[in-house]
């Protein structure tokens, strides 16, 4: 008798020599195997799938029915359960030349097993290859750019006014290069010669005359969008009788002092139905007036040179009386050193020592009228002395020897809103305070200019003081007098 590897004892001997020592029939090898298959399924608690008895009791494969081909690739077909009342599930897999496979299918937690396994070993082979280094995204950082740009259906007003804003800032170099071009053609050089004599000997920009003054010019309903672009708004604390003569004192300078031209430069904020039976004349400096073309542009609207010369003339001749009578200068007292100091939210004046204009008063006889113009500092922003010193001492220097500087200023564009030359579009809100009475002396004393000039700086306080809360609420500081 053989032992099987299992430990079982088969009942009759498989080899033939031993099977031919007993008597026993020969037995073929199929029949052996099979029989050795159903020992071990008895030794073991995997269930049978198919029983049944031989001639010769030897456990014998049943005869499979035919089964109906389909033409899927896998399919289940049935199933039984193992001693743990667990369902086993044949499946059949057919293939593409009419063979076919039977298979237990695997339980789901196997599956599941075999997929994390799959998982962990594609893990390892990516792990040994080596790490790529790339750069960077092209493209990167558009999306979130810090310029954020205008969009293309803006109203047509908005854009009319952006254009008006855009020739008041770069009229000067357009008037400029317009003369150049001119001069590059030799059939205007007739014209142009004469014109650059007349330039030179012509007194129209301080004779007071305001001969070249056009009402029509100043009234163009262009002006009105130019205000409108900000907006500004002009206020007015009471009204200043026609009969009196009136220095008005513009603050702050700020850039390029949009406020001051839009209320006293054209007719679009209605100063001549606030103030009637005064004309007004804004003053600028007087190297404006040797600018080609340009200065014929700026006499049409009424502006004059701020030379003493011009403010005396302006002061002292025409009017009803023909002494100045109902006429008034608006000059811009803090100048071009108070512009380095424009800045948004701050409203530093640079006034201490300003007094010319109250001696200028003094010596007319005209009464003083301090005008606040709230928002003026918050149209551009500048680079500033604290973080570049050398820039701002440098620019000090060029406003020492030419008596004007330039501020390196930025604000928005025409397509943009965060880079360009153009102003912000920021609330302009110019309030004119109350006339400080000022008797004529030809030769004023410095006490009583100081009064007048004490009282002058009282009246902006007051202004300041009252309207701050309505005009002034994203204000970063109270109002600075510095020298």
């Amino acid at each position: 008798m053989e032992t099987s590897a299992h430990g079982g004892l088969n009942s009759e001997p498989s080899q033939p020599a031993v099977r031919r020592e007993h008597h026993l029939p020969p037995k073929s090898y199929a029949d052996a195997a099979e029989e050795a298959i159903g020992g071990y399924m008895k030794n073991t608690d995997i269930p049978m799938a198919y029983e049944g008895n031989g001639e010769d009791d030897a456990p014998r494969s049943p005869v499979r029915k035919p089964r109906h081909k389909k033409s899927g690739s896998l399919h289940s077909n049935g199933g039984r359960k193992d001693k743990h009342d667990r369902k086993v599930i044949e499946e059949d897999l057919e293939g593409s030349r009419g063979g076919s496979l039977t298979s237990v299918k695997l339980p789901p937690e196997h599956e599941v097993s075999l997929r994390q396994a799959k998982r962990e070993k594609s893990t390892a082979k990516r792990s040994e290859i080596p790490a790529l280094v790339s750069g960077r995204t092209a493209g990167a950082g558009w999306e979130r750019s810090g310029i954020r740009w205008a969009p293309l259906n803006v109203p047509l007003k908005r854009r009319l006014q952006m254009l008006v804003v855009l020739w008041h800032t770069l009229c000067i170099a357009i008037f400029l290069t317009t003369f150049f071009f001119l001069c590059a053609i030799p059939i205007f050089w007739p014209i142009l010669l004469p014109y650059l004599l007349y330039l030179l000997f012509s007194s129209a920009g301080h004779s007071g005359s305001l001969s070249r003054r056009s009402e029509f010019i100043r009234s163009l309903r262009i002006w009105s969008l130019f205000a409108s672009y900000f907006p500004a708004r002009l206020h007015r604390s009471q009204i200043l009788p026609p009969t009196r003569k009136y220095v008005f004192g513009y603050h702050p300078h700020g850039i390029i002092s949009h406020g001051a031209f839009a209320a006293f430069g054209t007719n679009a904020l209605g100063f001549s139905q606030l103030f009637p039976g005064i004309t007004n004349t804004l003053l600028t400096l007087d190297t404006n007036f040797r600018i080609p073309l340009y200065r014929d542009y700026a006499l049409a609207l009424g502006l004059q040179s701020v030379s003493r010369e011009s403010c005396e003339n302006i002061l002292s001749h025409g009017g009803a009386n023909n002494e100045g009578m109902g006429r008034a200068i608006t000059i811009v007292v803090g100048g071009a050193r108070e512009s380095l100091d424009a800045k948004p939210g701050l409203m530093k004046l640079v006034l201490k020592s300003r007094k010319g204009f109250v001696k200028l008063a003094i010596r007319t006889g005209a009464d003083l009228v301090p005008i606040l113009a709230f928002g003026e500092n918050a149209l551009y922003d500048q680079v500033g002395a604290e973080s570049h010193p050398l820039i701002f001492k440098a620019q000090l220097v060029m406003k020492r020897l030419l008596g004007w500087t330039v501020p390196l200023f930025h604000a928005r564009g025409v397509f943009n809103y965060d880079v360009g030359l153009m102003p912000y579009r920021r609330p302009l809100n110019i309030v004119v305070g109350r006339p400080i009475k000022v008797l004529q002396y030809p030769k004023p004393d410095e006490s009583y200019v100081d009064e007048i000039h004490g009282l002058y700086v009282s009246e902006l306080e007051k202004i300041w003081e009252e309207w701050k809360d309505e005009f002034a609420r994203d204000r970063k500081g109270e109002l600075e007098i510095v020298g």
